[in-house]
């Protein structure tokens, strides 16, 4: 297999242009334009029409058209790396466990020093990774995109104070996997977060790490096999959406009917009726709560307008129902009118529906 051959998959639907060889990995360029990385023996090289390439006959010199797909050698354990250096697995590397952690140059001059982004992968898997960032903008830049050697730590980028404002948004995707061997599936995930660049400015903000020799910003990508999904909050989404709902409230706003200042005379009873249907024409698309406050409202306007009227009796009307308003106006009373005296309204009148008030 060489680069530019068009191969099939053997265990899966799809394939595509061969890009590039690295060791006893492909990477297949498919239709739709992404690049996968697939083990070249799980490949097969085909023809344009789709065919697969037969082999020379055996005893022939003439050279055929096509080469036969390369046959990986199995490898005996342990795995070999790309660098021929041996994969010791660890007895607990089946869970992942991956950490991104950010380095200074010289801790004692935060101002002024460069940082260094490195990404552990402590498990027995290869990673296949791609860690990127973005700004403001919605479009990502990915800054490194290869293969994680198991239990390796991989230097991702260098940066400075004035490249943060584009790296305010995070990302590390990964796809784990084992060559050569047997091994249990893990889900490929996405773990986006925030990135604060003011901690890169405060000593207290670098913490030890057992990945690291020297105080890093650390976050976890992936703990004991469960991706870090940490709640990223758009301030400028924020923002846009409270704009919507107060432009909401503002064009939504349930009609009250405000009863008619009348002059009351000294010593007569004020009578006020809180039923949501004497203050709203309509109750259609109000919750319970949007209702309350509504007849609280009311209630506020009423004693705000009778506040140092002393000795003036009020009887609001609430009704019994399950008691609601009713709780709702002693709060009120207790905590904003400390002025004023509550009891149950006339019961020959009322019933268990209404409360006097008496202004003092």
């Amino acid at each position: 297999m060489k680069v530019g051959d068009i191969v099939r998959y053997l265990n899966a639907v799809g394939g595509g242009k061969v890009t590039k060889i690295d060791d006893k990995i492909a990477y297949v360029e498919e239709p739709d334009g992404f690049e996968t990385p697939v083990l070249i023996r799980e490949c097969v090289v085909v023809d344009p029409d789709g065919g697969i390439v037969p082999k020379k006959k055996f005893g022939s010199n003439e050279p055929s058209k096509y080469e036969a797909p390369a046959v990986a050698k199995p490898q005996p354990s342990p795995q070999v790396s790309e660098n021929n250096v041996p994969v010791v697995e660890t007895a607990d590397g089946d869970v992942l466990n991956v950490v991104l952690g950010y380095e200074p140059g010289e801790a004692k001059h935060l101002n002024t020093t460069t940082f260094d982004a490195y990404l552990v992968n402590d498990s027995n898997y290869y990673l296949y990774v791609v860690y990127a960032t973005r700004g403001d903008s919605r479009e990502w830049t990915s800054r490194f995109s290869g293969i994680v050697e198991p239990n390796i730590q991989v230097h991702l980028e260098e940066l400075r104070h004035e490249d943060l404002p584009e790296r305010e948004r995070v990302t590390v995707q990964y796809v784990a996997f084992k060559s050569d061997k047997a091994f249990r599936l893990k889900n490929p995930a996405a773990v986006e977060f925030r990135l604060d660049a003011t901690k890169f400015y405060k000593t207290h903000c670098f913490h030890d790490n057992m990945y690291f020799d020297n105080p890093v910003i650390a976050y976890d990508i992936v703990k004991n096999d469960v991706p870090q999904r940490q709640m990223v909050i758009d301030s400028g989404e924020l923002e846009r959406a409270m704009r919507e709902k107060k432009a909401a409230d503002k064009a939504r706003r349930p009609v009250v009917k405000h009863q008619p200042e009348q002059q009351h005379k000294k010593g007569e009873i004020i009578e006020v009726d809180l039923h949501i249907d004497e203050l709203l024409d309509s109750t259609s698309g109000l919750s319970n709560s949007e209702m309350l406050d509504v007849q609280l409202r009311e209630f506020r306007r009423v004693m705000d307008e009778n506040a140092n009227r002393h000795g003036q009796k009020i009887v609001f009307i609430h009704g019994k129902g399950e008691g609601v308003l009713r709780k709702a106006v002693l709060d009120e009373l207790k905590r904003k009118y400390k002025n004023c005296e509550a009891q149950d309204a006339s019961f020959r009148e009322y019933g268990f529906g209404a409360t006097l008030v008496t202004v003092h």
